[in-house]
Formats: C-alpha cells, structure tokens, sequence
C-alpha cells in the first residue's frame, strides 16, 4: 500500500527520480555505443552525440568479416556454452546433497565451496598456467572452459544449495512412496523448482565470461581459437584506430548479453525475490 501522505509522495518521488537517473546513466553509454556503430570514424570525432549522417550497417558487415568475427563469436559461444553447462550440471548436483541432507561433514564442504568466493582465481594465475601447459590444454578452447566452470562452481553451488534447501519436504517423500529413485527425484521433482535459481546462476556466470579478457589472453595464443573481447584488438592499430569499426565490433559482443538477460529477466527476478517472498 502506498502512503499518500505528503512525505510519503515525497519519498516515492525522489525514489523514482533517483531510478530514473540511475536508468539513464546506465543506458546512455549503450546508447551511444550502437549510434557510433553507424557512424565513420570522421564522424565520431566531429559530432560524438549527433545522429549519424546516414544509416547503413556497412560497420557491421566489415566488421564480421575483416575483423574475422563469425570466427570469435563461434568460440565465445562454445567458451561459454560448455562452461555453463557443466557449472549447473555439477554444481546442481553438488549442491543437492548440501541442501538436502544433514550429514558428517556437511559444515565443512559448504565452508569449502564458500571458500571459493573468498580468494579470486586471478591470484592462482601462474599455477594455473603451468598445469594447462603440463596437461596439454594451452592454447585450447578447453583450458578456458576447465578455469570457468572451476571459478563459477562456489557460486552456483551456494545459491543453489539454498533454493533446495527451501524446498518443501512433502514433494520428495511423495515421490519416494511412488518408487521414485535418488535421482529421478534430483532430476524430475527438484531441479524444475529451482529454474528461477538456475536462470539467476546462469547469467550471473555468462556476463563475465563472455566479456573475460584476462584469460583468453593468458592461454589462448593462437587466432582461430581467439574469443570476442580479443578480437576486438584487431581494430587498434600501431598508429591508428579504427573506432567506427570497433563500436560495431562492441555493439556485437554486447548484443548476446543484452538477449540472454531479456529472455532470462523474469526468472532471475524471481529468483532474486523468492527469499523475500518465503
């Protein structure tokens, strides 16, 4: 219910306000970033908030194709695909028992996997180096996936440990008196419940991962391995920049994030807001 006092009208107005310029903040770069995407270079310099002269998507076309990005797109989709599949299969499996059960040892996995989300995986930098070298995954698509779904599993685990964990009793005793197995109980009466969870954990790890620099640049040296954000420095040159190409390079890389988060939005604020709502 909304107070219709004055200080009431007050406060909910400067709340929108405050929303209203927060939206405008965070939209406005995005804004900006797909009106140069049309734009030339000349142009970008001349009138950076002006619209463009003319609209054409010859930015984009040369952009996929000289700055070879079907190749890139293809390994960041791949990337990022298989790390968070195996992320929410493992880590909806790990976080079962977790949520599930009480057992000897309990207190120590959860303060193990929490522990992950403690010290950043940057700081192991150099092992991790020298182990993808030792096991042959340098310069493969699959040390990206192994470091990502390692880094992802602490915080997938504990988000989903805590949606099991909520979960009403009655549902699995249910189906254990219709001769239900341990699994087909995980797999067929749990894990639907919890995709609010599972949209959140998802786009939560896909947004980082699919804008990561870091990593890429560490183990992957080879071109036709290379992901989006390293492809982007295809567009910096020695003694130029081609900034008209790599605001359409941008708006690409960006455009999967902006979809996946517009067909997941809903899940995820439900799964945001189901612990208030409990």
């Amino acid at each position: 219910m909304t107070d219709a006092s004055p200080l009431g009208r007050l406060r909910s107005g400067a709340i929108y306000a405050i929303l209203i310029a927060y939206g405008f903040v965070v939209v406005y770069p995005v804004f900006l970033m797909v009106l140069s995407s049309f734009k030339t270079s000349r142009e970008i310099f001349r009138s950076p908030f002006a619209l463009p002269d003319s609209w054409s998507l010859t930015n984009y076309v040369e952009a996929w194709t000289r700055g070879n990005f079907s190749t890139y797109f293809g390994n960041s989709l791949l990337v990022t695909a298989a790390s968070l599949g195996l992320v929410l299969l493992l880590g909806s499996l790990a976080a079962y028992p977790l949520g599930r059960y009480a057992f000897r040892g309990r207190a120590f996995l959860t303060m193990y996997f929490l522990s992950g989300l403690m010290l950043p995986i940057k700081l192991g930098i150099l092992p991790l180096f020298f182990l993808m070298r030792t096991l042959g995954l340098y310069d493969t698509p699959l040390a990206l996936i192994a470091v990502y779904a390692a880094s992802g599993l602490p915080f997938t685990i504990f988000v989903l440990a805590n949606f099991f964990e909520t979960l009403p009793r009655e549902l699995e005793e249910a189906a254990r008196l219709d001769g239900a197995s341990e699994f087909r109980i995980f797999w067929q009466v749990m894990l639907p419940l919890i995709r609010p969870a599972l949209a959140t954990v998802a786009i939560f790890n896909f947004i980082p991962w699919w804008n990561d620099f870091f990593f890429p640049l560490i183990f992957i040296r080879s071109d036709r391995f290379k992901t989006l954000p390293l492809g982007l420095f295809s567009f910096f040159g020695e003694h130029q920049n081609d900034w008209a190409l790599l605001f359409a390079g941008l708006t690409i890389t960006a455009l999967p994030v902006l979809v996946a988060y517009l067909f997941a939005s809903r899940q995820i604020i439900k799964g945001l807001t189901s612990g208030a709502l409990k």
